[in-house]
């Protein structure tokens, strides 16, 4: 009986990121925070403290810092997180608009939850 070659694996600790949507061609070229749309403060989650957070934010819920009109209320000021200062809007993050943005972002963090990922399977993930 012939046993087939082992395989190989090599390990990502990134994941794919979601695709982009179908916008056109100069609908993701979006490289600055877009008005109204508030969804890199929604759908990410925050571990670290943040003020009038001081157990950080789960995903897909809003900042308490967040407005009506979805500006942050910290943006531009020494209170701002860094966190959310280091956070920079970018085409593929951003893509066609708000939607597709708070789409992107909640892809993203299920995909990189720890509770989605496979301890088995995952050589970056550390059973106690």
């Amino acid at each position: 009986m012939r046993y087939p070659e082992k395989m190989k694996y090599t390990y990502n600790p990134t994941p794919a990121p979601p695709p982009l949507p179908a916008c056109g061609p100069d609908a993701a070229v979006q490289v600055k925070c877009r008005p109204n749309c508030g969804a890199c403060c929604i759908a990410p989650s925050i571990s670290s403290a943040i003020p009038r957070m001081p157990h950080g934010k789960p995903s897909d819920t809003r900042c308490a810092q967040l407005m009506p009109d979805l500006s942050c209320a910290l943006f531009d000021t020494p209170a701002r997180p860094a966190v959310c200062s280091s956070f920079q809007p970018s085409a593929d993050m951003c893509g066609c608009n708000a939607q597709a943005a708070y789409d992107y972002l909640l892809a993203l963090e299920k995909a990189t939850a720890p509770e989605t990922r496979n301890p088995a399977a995952d050589p970056c993930l550390i059973r106690e």
